[in-house]
């Protein structure tokens, strides 16, 4: 297998990095040492702020890789008003010195003039040109195009249009999420004119990963025929693997969560409430033995047939994508 010395791209010069991919941010799945590992293995890694459970052990992780690996280390931060510690967060990241911010789900404003001001950059989840265009105007330093395919919370846009779509109508970098899961897939993105690319579900199953083994196995017997949206999580439509279950609680909220979705004045109570309901779920699933799996997951487990250390993981895709010319 031959690993090229560097792929070029805005992202890699962005982050300084040889290989642009960023270990997308998982809810409890991404921890120090998968960031550690992707650094060392000459790419980037994320981690979810609501990994962790205090600000102090937020504060400690960021300090563990920062101690352990020379390179960039992000943050993702949900910015709406369904994460109350998001003040608390976005100034303990600020003053940790964190490379750079990923931001979901609300208005980016505040993180990007806090951030900017500490020289962290920020990274914004977009899902259309609309969107984009306003991060974009509010200083953001690239754009997280999150497409059809991606895991989690996914967009409603196949990469082939919304790729096209963004680098037209910006001028920032754009990073593709979704999708992809050899370095087969990872030449097609970047040949549509992705600047980088964030990637995921193919990660869950790597030793690093310090999730149970039933949800590493999970990744590797089921594909992409098996992931289906769901809004028992967190309110907003999220991907999950389709296990008997899922298949047995349903996929949609009851008719009582969608009458007070549909409040003004209890949606963000409702939404607040079953946020913290699916990610206890989700954490049974992903960290002790039980049958209610709910696990998160996109399309490309497709690709996943064994456990395996996250560089080689890296290593593999970007040797993939140096075979096609």
């Amino acid at each position: 297998m031959s690993i090229p010395e560097k792929i070029e791209s805005p992202l890699s010069e962005l982050l300084g990095i040889r290989y642009p991919i960023i270990v997308a941010p998982m809810f409890l799945v991404s921890n120090t040492d998968m960031v550690i590992a992707a650094i060392k293995a000459g790419a980037t890694a994320a981690i979810p702020a609501l990994n962790y459970r205090t600000l102090e052990d937020l504060r400690t992780a960021i300090q563990t890789v920062k101690k352990a690996a020379n390179g960039p280390l992000g943050i993702n931060l949900i910015v709406n008003k369904s994460n109350f510690l998001y003040k608390e967060q976005l100034a303990a990241i600020c003053e940790e010195k964190v490379d750079y911010i990923i931001t979901s789900l609300g208005s980016p404003e505040e993180t990007i003039n806090m951030a900017h001001q500490h020289g962290v950059k920020v990274l914004c989840d977009v899902v259309n040109v609309e969107y984009a265009k306003k991060v974009e105007a509010l200083g953001a330093d690239a754009i997280i195009a999150v497409n059809n395919r991606a895991g989690g919370h996914a967009g409603n846009i196949p990469y082939q249009e919304l790729i096209p779509q963004l680098k037209k109508a910006c001028s920032i970098p754009v990073i593709s999420a979704g999708g992809v899961g050899n370095g087969y897939e990872m030449r097609q993105v970047m040949d549509i004119g992705a600047d980088g690319l964030s990637i995921g579900s193919i990660f869950i199953a790597s030793n690093e990963a310090g999730v149970n083994d039933e949800y590493k196995q999970a990744c590797i017997d089921y594909g992409s025929k098996d992931i289906v949206m769901t809004t028992k999580i967190s309110g907003t439509p999220c991907t999950v693997i389709n296990t008997p279950y899922v298949q047995k609680l349903g996929t949609q909220q009851n008719w009582l969560e969608r009458l007070l979705n549909k409040n003004k004045r209890l949606k963000k109570w409702m939404k607040a409430l079953t946020f913290i309901k699916g990610m206890k779920s989700l954490r049974k699933a992903a960290f002790g033995a039980t049958y209610k799996t709910m696990w998160c997951a996109g399309p490309s487990i497709e690709h996943v047939k064994e456990v395996k250390p996250l560089g080689e993981i890296i290593h593999q895709l970007v040797s993939e994508y140096a075979e096609v010319n």
